[in-house]
């Protein structure tokens, strides 16, 4: 998932507390995620200085907090690598008397199982794996995209061959298998994981490729009219099919089966220097014209309420992008898996990319 942060402080925060212009607020970040206009803004409302660092995956993160790097106030991990950041003390608890737009957050992605009373982080990027499609060649060929049936149902994928791609992702792909068969990814046995495998084995005869980055320039270019991927990647895509003026759009709905919903947070490392300055910037990350500008740049589902009002106008109906209750009640924030779980998926992935 791409992140990016936008946005100004709240006008009521800068009442409340002002920093010194000595003051610096070091964040360890997703690369390219925080814009430089917010980080001047930031800083000019608070009157200190934002020095970043970055990393590519929640993986190389982790082992350089893990083997002692210190000199880091915030991070973003994306949701199910907290319970591991907990074990190892790495979060600090929240102060949410100094956070008080908390109280614009959409309960509905809060309080999930990898930190039931967000004692330790605070969602600020959502992103849908779902299907992202050519609105031209499918409303020409009839075939629904709101089903996982486009990516995994042979009869569809007849009028398809070679023109959809699903993630390079075991997890991924296995979690919308199970779906599809009505399975919850979070409950699955073992004879359900591999009833899934039977499910992608099937399929995959009819897919172009198994992909993690070229699908968006595919999509967005029209050769590939399916794919299975992160809502935020569409949007992109859908941009640059625009600002190309090509003949179609690219869209994204959720499954009526279900989705997983990817959750990236905001956190403070257990040894920052300045907690204080990482909870003002937590919060101006709550103010819904701060949160609506990430949307808007990026496209992604927002956990603010108050950022609706804000977004551009062709956002506010999007069925990913300002979603309609019962479809959020139907995605799912995948648990981590034990070691047991993981050797499974590892051997029947395997399984999968060998099989002709």
């Amino acid at each position: 998932m791409k992140r990016v942060i936008m946005g100004v402080v709240s006008a009521l925060w800068l009442c409340l507390a002002q920093a010194a212009p000595s003051d610096v607020l070091h964040i360890y970040n997703w690369s390219g995620s925080l814009s430089d206009d917010i980080v001047k803004r930031f800083e000019a409302e608070c009157q200190c200085k934002v020095v970043q660092d970055f990393y590519g995956d929640n993986e190389e993160m982790l082992a350089k907090l893990a083997a002692g790097a210190t000199g880091y106030d915030m991070v973003f991990p994306s949701s199910f690598v907290i319970q591991a950041m907990i074990k190892q003390k790495l979060l600090l608890p929240l102060d949410k008397s100094k956070l008080p737009n908390i109280a614009n957050m959409d309960p509905a992605f809060m309080k999930q199982g990898w930190d039931p009373q967000n004692t330790y982080a605070i969602p600020t990027v959502l992103s849908l794996t779902s299907v992202g499609y050519n609105t031209e060649k499918l409303k020409a060929l009839n075939i629904d995209p709101g089903s996982w049936s486009v990516v995994f149902d042979p009869k569809v994928l007849a009028r398809l061959k070679g023109r959809v791609t699903v993630l390079d992702s075991s997890r991924e792909v296995f979690a919308a298998a199970l779906m599809y068969l009505g399975k919850d990814p979070n409950k699955a046995t073992e004879a359900d994981y591999r009833q899934a495998q039977q499910v992608i084995k099937t399929a995959k005869p009819y897919w172009a490729a198994f992909s993690n980055a070229s699908y968006l320039k595919e999509l967005a270019v029209g050769d590939i009219w399916v794919s299975l991927g992160y809502s935020t990647e569409f949007f992109q895509a859908n941009e640059d099919a625009r600002h190309a003026r090509r003949a179609f759009a690219v869209a994204n709905v959720p499954q009526k089966e279900g989705n997983e919903l990817g959750i990236d947070t905001m956190a403070i490392l257990s040894r920052a220097k300045r907690p204080d300055l990482a909870l003002r910037f937590m919060n101006f990350m709550m103010d819904g014209k701060n949160a609506a500008q990430l949307t808007n740049l990026n496209g992604a589902t927002n956990p603010v309420r108050s950022a609706r009002p804000y977004f551009r106008k062709d956002l506010k109906t999007h069925p990913v992008i300002s979603p309609d209750p019962v479809s959020v009640r139907k995605w799912t924030v995948l648990r981590e898996l034990t070691p047991a779980e993981r050797r499974l998926l590892t051997r029947l992935w395997t399984e999968v990319k060998v099989a002709r």
